[in-house]
């Protein structure tokens, strides 16, 4: 996390938490979600504006964490901002030699291998669970026919039970009677 936003948090402690916001899809893309875009949906039907600007992506990235809940968020300064998941937490990147990169640049070591109903293809690694980005599949193929990682079948379904982590956090404080 930066500096700059552990001070922030230090210096505002009681800044109300974002939901609905922001989001992030099954290529590692964040998304900004206005109220409109909101109201027009859940992140999978109504995304919203695709972010581009490379520092404020960065920034994301640094101070993309998790809480204790399983919900995925983005420290923006001393607001955290919730992140509506459309897959996984991480999205993986392959590399030559069987390298492991998170869609926020964290190298990771895969210790298993799954693939859902319709062939998705997920790897759990020390950082957590994530999907392999498309355009990485055929390495992973490479990975899985060498004998370098046996893919276990699940249901897509039970990933966010299975690996503790919440892909709709605003869904779940509309469900909640306290929200």
């Amino acid at each position: 996390m930066d500096d700059i936003v552990r001070q922030a948090m230090a210096k505002w402690p009681n800044v109300p938490h974002c939901y609905g916001w922001l989001g992030l899809d099954e290529r590692g893309n964040w998304y900004m979600r206005d109220d409109r875009t909101q109201a027009a949906g859940a992140f999978a039907q109504a995304k919203g504006s695709l972010l581009r600007h490379e520092k404020l992506i960065d920034f994301i990235h640094r101070n993309y964490d998790r809480d204790e809940g399983g919900q995925w968020f983005f420290q923006n300064g001393p607001q955290r901002v919730y992140v509506e998941l459309q897959a996984t937490p991480w999205v993986w990147r392959l590399a030559a030699g069987d390298g492991v990169t998170s869609h926020t640049g964290r190298p990771a070591q895969v210790r298993a291998c799954f693939t859902d109903e319709t062939g998705r293809l997920y790897l759990d690694t020390d950082l957590g669970i994530g999907i392999v980005h498309t355009q990485d599949v055929v390495q992973a193929v490479e990975a899985v026919e060498s004998g370098r990682w046996t893919p276990q079948e699940l249901r897509g379904a039970d990933l966010p039970t299975r690996f503790a982590f919440v892909p709709s956090p605003v869904a779940g404080r509309r469900a909640s009677p306290a929200a």
